[in-house]
């Protein structure tokens, strides 16, 4: 059995939410976001620890509100920094000693399936790195500065980057320990690694697996959860668990 550490980052301000309540806590069908992406991994007999990371902002609220979900789940949380990579780095310096992978996910994609998520696992195991990525189906346009169409791009072979993204830990500790001198255009954590010489192959994923980024994207969670098969029961939650959602 694998022994993986899932780090979700949810320290980002969501500036494109379009509310004062912050992304995380939204409700997706009466739960916060982020314990419904929790909850993808905390069952899984494959994954041995599971990070939060949080900002400093919100530290004290997440313990108040959400500790003792949290500590039912056996969440760890963790302080993030001002940008995704010093929060990803602060959690993979509390990853236990005997995770073979490290896989990071996004806090608001609670979408994912247990069966691309077994998927990026099984080949992160083999390659040392994978993530999730779905074909681009649409017509791609690059625009100029002044907003016309420069030219039409192909879209053969291009995908859109999704998580779970998955390394084996020694890969993805070395991405973390020698980072590119400028952090402009990395956008992911398969970025850092790309740079670094290391492939990452591709599972392919689809549009359901999706990040929320604005209030109408929870609409769309809603209607793709409600859509599928109901979910195999999760761990029994106490009355006051309950009472703090």
């Amino acid at each position: 059995m694998r022994r993986i550490a899932v780090i979700i980052p949810a320290a980002g301000k969501g500036e494109r939410f379009g509310r004062r309540e912050k992304k995380i806590f939204a409700k997706l069908d009466g739960r916060p976001i982020f314990l419904r992406t929790l909850e993808l991994f905390v069952n899984r007999d494959d994954v041995c620890q599971t990070i939060l990371v949080v900002s400093r902002a919100d530290l004290e609220e997440v313990k108040t509100r959400y500790g003792a979900n949290l500590g039912f789940m056996g969440v760890r949380i963790c302080e993030g920094g001002e940008a995704r990579y010093d929060s990803v780095r602060a959690a993979l310096e509390i990853v236990n000693d005997d995770a073979e992978l490290v896989a990071i996910h996004d806090a608001v994609r609670p979408c994912a399936t247990d069966a691309v998520i077994d998927a990026v696992f099984a080949e992160a195991a083999k390659t040392g790195a994978a993530i999730l990525a779905s074909p681009l189906q649409g017509t791609i346009k690059r625009v100029s500065d002044s907003g016309t169409i420069d030219a039409t791009v192909p879209r053969e072979r291009l995908y859109e980057a999704q998580t779970p993204q998955v390394f084996k830990r020694q890969v993805i500790a070395e991405a973390y320990a020698n980072p590119p001198e400028s952090m402009e255009g990395v956008t992911d954590d398969a970025c850092l690694v790309e740079r670094t010489g290391h492939p990452v192959s591709i599972v392919e994923s689809n549009f359901t697996n999706l990040k929320i980024t604005t209030r109408a994207d929870i609409t769309l969670a809603n209607a793709i959860l409600k859509a599928r098969p109901a979910a195999k029961p999760q761990k029994k939650l106490g009355a006051f668990e309950e009472a703090q959602w």
